[in-house]
């Protein structure tokens, strides 16, 4: 099983965080932050990943910290359970629509980290989660996964349905990046014989 358990603790946030590559999309979060919670179950599900996620933050200040660490701690988990990434898929894009929104995410488990981030959101705040937050996440997940990731809205103009469009689409678009190809499942898919280095 490809999983992984990260434990991160700052004068900020205190994280656990765990994370099965190999689940049926079961999750128990509470990370303080009830609209990310929201976006982290469907991330769960859609990616039929198994996440934990438990954060005790300064949200008495805002999201921002709570959300940024739960970044670079999910980015973390992703690296660890890949491992090599033997026999992995690599690639994997999806354009996925949510009512009137349209979000194509494209992404390459390169081991270089990359964030092309073209979504515009029309409101500042969704509950208590501030909508730049979005990005911020995004970066810390990428930086820390080694992931190459676009992320492109193509349409859309209500803030919960591109959000939402947003992270379904990176679930579905890592879930099909991550599975095991049975035909390469021993090989490395890069020339220059590693990726996550």
């Amino acid at each position: 099983m490809r999983t992984a358990n990260i434990s991160r603790k700052t004068a900020e946030t205190d994280i656990q965080l765990s994370l099965n590559l190999d689940g049926t999309g079961q999750y128990k979060i509470d990370s303080g932050v009830g609209f990310f919670d929201h976006m982290l179950e469907l991330f769960s599900r859609h990616g039929r990943f198994d996440l934990e996620v438990k954060c005790k933050g300064d949200t008495q200040v805002d999201g921002h910290h709570t959300i940024e660490d739960i970044g670079i701690c999910l980015g973390n988990a992703f690296s660890q359970a890949l491992g090599d990434a033997r026999g992995i898929f690599r690639y994997s894009d999806i354009t996925l629509p949510m009512d009137e929104a349209l979000v194509l995410c494209a992404i390459d488990i390169s081991g270089r980290a990359h964030l092309s981030f073209d979504v515009t959101l029309p409101d500042n705040n969704i509950g208590a989660m501030d909508t730049e937050l979005l990005k911020e996440f995004l970066v810390a997940f990428t930086r820390n996964a080694g992931i190459t990731m676009h992320m492109k809205m193509l349409d859309g103009t209500n803030t919960h349905h591109i959000i939402e469009a947003c992270f379904k689409a990176l679930a579905r678009s890592l879930r099909s990046a991550v599975k095991i190809d049975e035909e390469t499942k021993d090989e490395i898919p890069s020339t220059k014989g590693s990726l996550m280095e």
